[in-house]
């Protein structure tokens, strides 16, 4: 109903302006200048006046033509590329929803190299689709909590298998991009992991055995490790600033060049740890229940 009178508005003001346009060509020479024109008998010098007005007044009325069909022309060509674009989005969007069907196939699957082929898949559709981030670390980290629980860690050395090393690299060098949540690898088997240069911050790895693992160079500022086994890991360069380590075992911990602003290692065993320096433990929060390292 309201479009239905707005249309019937547009046909009024239409019909309006091409009426007094019309009134204008018929009667405005005498309404500019009706003091001079005769209205019977004119003569050449009105002729002229007449028809330099009606001249003018077509000239002005063929520009306003000219602009009203360039601006509908630009109009028309902004709702076209709008259209395009959705579209093209739409097209796009179907492509995405249709890579992370077969990806989460892939990864659901029971071979392997099937499932390496699906984590790559998901980390190239990270890439591609913003909107698709979150999902897809969610998914990542799922599936690293449901192929290495911390229950089926054995007494012995264990090799990480490669899709879970795989899963872990790639979420160790995802985009950096605002993220709501954070990183949820609680209670993981990631013994041995390599981890170097991973961006772990802010990461939820409470009660992860992390022992023997490669973390140089990770970042795991703000992270959560309350209880975490890192005994013998490498944390050469790494920053923890920030990081909550209550209760952590760092027994034999590489600690070289670590920073520890902040990091809560109340309760945290440093016996062994090799590589500090008084400074760096300083920087740390520890009270009576912190099991520093002899030199420290």
């Amino acid at each position: 109903m309201i479009r239905r009178m707005k249309r019937i508005l547009q046909i009024a003001a239409l019909v309006a302006v091409v009426a007094g346009y019309t009134f204008l060509l018929w009667r405005g020479p005498w309404l500019i200048d009706g003091s001079h024109l005769r209205t019977r008998e004119l003569r050449p010098a009105d002729g002229v006046v007449i028809t330099g007005f009606r001249t003018t007044l077509v000239a002005v009325g063929a520009g306003v033509i000219a602009c009203l069909g360039l601006y509908y022309t630009h109009h028309s060509l902004q709702q076209t590329r709008a259209r395009d674009q959705q579209q093209a989005e739409l097209t796009r969007e179907g492509q995405v929803t249709d890579r992370y069907v077969e990806a989460i196939k892939l990864l659901s699957d029971d071979h392997p190299t099937q499932r390496l082929g699906g984590i790559y898949s998901l980390e190239r559709i990270m890439r591609d689709s913003e909107k698709d981030h979150a999902t897809v670390v969610t998914v990542l980290a799922a599936f690293v909590r449901q192929h290495a629980r911390l229950s089926e860690v054995g007494s012995g050395p264990s090799q990480l298998a490669e899709e879970i090393q795989a899963a872990l690299t790639v979420l160790g060098r995802r985009p950096e991009r605002s993220e709501a949540a954070r990183l949820d690898l609680r209670r993981t088997n990631l013994r041995g992991a390599d981890l170097s240069h991973a961006r772990l911050e802010r990461a939820r790895l409470a009660g992860c055995d992390l022992s023997q693992a490669d973390l140089r160079e990770i970042n795991l500022d703000n992270a959560w490790l309350p209880r975490a086994n890192l005994t013998g890991s490498t944390l050469t360069k790494a920053t923890l600033s920030g990081a909550n380590l209550r209760g952590a075992n760092l027994t034999g911990a590489e600690l070289s060049g670590v920073r520890l602003r902040g990091t809560d290692l109340r309760g945290a065993d440093l016996s062994a740890a090799r590589g500090h320096s008084v400074e760096q433990i300083g920087a740390a929060l520890t009270d009576d229940t912190t099991r520093l390292p002899r030199s420290a």
